[in-house]
């Protein structure tokens, strides 16, 4: 089915319905949080009673984004049975949102949209709007330009962040010039690339730099998969930021002459998360991550298993 009949159908619903709740995955990226706080901004223009969700903190780095303080993070707040239409953004699988049980079991007049641009996890949503696209927030403009909705600063500097943090400032290959186009556009309506990257990237507290020397200090190249990789163990990032972690998993991506990386972080209650990036132009590094029952995109994705990561001799192993 054509975007375009879709995007207006959403607006159909957003114009009909009483009580919006908006939907941001757990540890929250600039694409999440953009996409919904684009959307925030139509809501409160149209009057519209809505409230933002997302289950974990809000990282600091993304104050700067207009209505991100309206987010609540416990979900006890919600009256989940009173809202009629809930749209989740960046998004495919619905334990990301940890709000399953409610919308598996949600009321015949609870509606739920999906607009996402990653591979499909699970199915439920009454209606989705999916691509390849670099960023879910290229989807959110999709839906602006479709109902002839004019962009204003706020909506571009949401939607610019998204764009700007998913392709790694126009770095991964999942640029397109579509991808420039729309950023050109934004800028032209007030969004500030300076402004975004100096709070999305040049941020880093000597404590995260140190941490990231670490994680480069232990960086070894398995020669038989041309896969290099490294650990850090959860006393070492028990303390760091989210974006923090992210950064390094997005910075070791640039090694040249392997397939890709792997970072491995060992969290709390004994899982360990792997994070794979890739900047070489031919390997799909989400059918790695599928096989440790994880996913995401071909330059991006990401796992999480059960274990602990233990120095044993001068070998780090997962046990």
């Amino acid at each position: 089915m054509n975007n375009n009949f879709l995007h207006t159908k959403i607006y159909a619903k957003i114009k009909a319905a009483k009580n919006i709740l908006l939907i941001s995955h757990i540890k929250p990226d600039g694409d999440t949080l953009g996409s919904a706080c684009a959307m925030m901004e139509v809501l409160d223009s149209m009057g519209k009673k809505f409230i933002p969700f997302c289950a974990t903190e809000i990282p600091m780095n993304f104050i700067y984004l207009p209505y991100i303080e309206k987010f609540i993070s416990d979900k006890n707040k919600l009256d989940f049975p009173d809202f009629d239409l809930i749209l989740v953004y960046d998004c495919g699988d619905l334990s990301r949102t940890k709000l399953s049980d409610e919308i598996n079991s949600r009321g015949k007049n609870q509606y739920v949209i999906n607009v996402d641009h990653h591979p499909k996890v699970d199915d439920f949503a009454n209606l989705e709007i999916k691509s390849d696209s670099a960023s879910t927030t290229e989807l959110v403009y999709d839906f602006f330009k479709a109902n002839k909705i004019p962009i204003n600063k706020n909506i571009a500097t949401s939607i610019l962040t998204g764009i700007s943090v998913d392709t790694n400032n126009f770095l991964y290959q999942s640029t397109t010039d579509r991808t420039v186009n729309i950023s050109s556009e934004l800028l032209a309506h007030g969004a500030s690339l300076p402004k975004i990257m100096e709070k999305t990237m040049r941020n880093k507290k000597l404590s995260s730099l140190k941490l990231w020397g670490l994680a480069m200090s232990r960086l070894k190249i398995n020669p038989k998969y041309n896969l290099a990789f490294t650990i850090l163990t959860y006393d070492e990032i028990k303390n760091a930021a989210e974006e923090d972690l992210d950064g390094i998993a997005n910075y070791l991506g640039n090694l040249e002459d392997v397939a890709g990386v792997i970072t491995l972080m060992e969290k709390e209650n004994g899982v360990v998360k792997g994070s794979i990036r890739s900047s070489h132009p031919t390997q799909d590094m989400s059918v790695l991550a599928r096989q440790f029952g994880g996913g995401g995109h071909t330059k991006a994705s990401g796992f999480e298993i059960q274990g602990q990561i233990k120095l044993k001799g001068e070998k780090w192993e997962i046990v």
